[in-house]
């Protein structure tokens, strides 16, 4: 049984919020005519949104031109808005997420992680700047004196906020509480909510199709990334995504080493990781750099080539359903090994 998540809570919560808006901007970009923004009309009342700092940020219009971090702006183009701008770990050229999708029209402004370029930005006037925060803590901790993701440092964000408001979302806790609180902010900067209810529904059966899998399999599962220092294992709880998946039934891989978020194994230890199938993050490094460590070389999952790109999804129902699917089809066709 799927149990109602937007139904009657979300109609409460848009009437109280006044209709269709996200965080705004109130000093630039109110002229623009480009053709390259959302096709949402302006409003002419007042909007507000309350961030996840807390943060209540006023605007005279709904945004129209939206520069977004990489992870929420395909989000949004899966739910039918057009960012004029986005920013973020990869460039789009390299983030696997963004292959299927009409990049047209979206400005890159920079090509790693705290790399924005400030002029390309303000050229852009953007009424918008939306990113996310990360909890320091697996008890949820939000510090408001750290930057926000993809900022380098809080002279840069502060740099940013001086052409644009910038408005964030938690990310962390529960993973469907993240997909509702970016498919509503993105249906209150204008996207159709049709698309959305469409979207959830795929999601809905992707989820099912899921379960069947793992309860049918019951294979164990680990996301883990790996570079020269050695191999970093998720921790479920602590990743949105993989929380929510283990609710569904995944059978995921908790790491030995203490740490929020990550268990970190060295190399000289990298052989006590033991799952039937790997996630290994689409950054770092891929199987033939895994073949060629000492002690990873003979884990069995490795060997097996049930080893599978992790593009961590991005936190809306259609790139969700996209990949539980696939996970689905990886576990129905993978043995266990571990």
């Amino acid at each position: 049984m799927n149990t109602p998540r937007r139904g009657s809570v979300r109609a409460a919560l848009l009437t109280a919020v006044t209709a269709t808006a996200l965080i705004l901007t109130g000093c630039s970009g109110t002229g623009a005519s480009d053709d390259t923004g959302n096709d949402a009309k302006a409003s002419s009342g007042a909007w507000s949104y309350e961030d996840a700092m807390g943060t209540t940020v006023k605007v005279d219009h709904t945004p129209e031109r939206v520069v977004v971090l990489n992870d929420i702006a395909i989000s949004f183009i899966e739910y039918g808005l057009r960012p004029v701008g986005t920013f973020g770990q990869l460039p789009m050229a390299k983030d696997a997420r963004f292959d299927d999708l009409d990049q047209d029209g979206i400005t890159q402004l920079g090509t790693a992680y705290g790399d924005i370029d400030l002029e390309q930005l303000a050229a852009l006037k953007p009424d918008l700047v939306v990113t996310s925060v990360y909890p320091t803590d697996a008890e949820g901790t939000l510090d408001a004196s750290q930057p926000a993701y993809g900022f380098k440092d809080k002279e840069q964000q502060e740099q940013v906020e001086a052409i644009a408001p910038v408005a964030t979302v938690k990310w962390g806790g529960k993973g469907l509480d993240v997909i509702e609180d970016i498919a509503d902010l993105a249906e209150d900067l204008g996207a159709d909510e049709s698309a959305v209810e469409s979207a959830e529904q795929q999601f809905d059966t992707a989820k099912e199709t899921l379960r069947t899998a793992s309860e049918e399999s019951g294979l164990s599962v680990v996301s883990m990334y790996a570079d020269g220092d050695g191999a970093y294992v998720t921790r479920p709880s602590d990743e949105p995504t993989l929380q929510m998946w283990s609710d569904f039934g995944v059978d995921l891989v908790t790491p030995k080493p203490k740490g929020f978020y990550w268990g970190i194994y060295s190399w000289e230890n990298a052989g006590q990781i033991s799952a039937d199938v790997i996630l290994l993050s689409q950054q770092g490094y891929q199987v033939a750099d895994l073949e060629k460590q000492p002690t990873f070389a003979d884990d069995p999952a490795l060997q097996a080539g049930q080893v599978h790109s992790f593009t961590f999804p991005a936190l809306d129902y259609a790139s969700q359903a996209d990949y539980m699917t696939k996970l689905a089809g990886w576990l129905d066709d993978s043995e266990p090994v571990a």
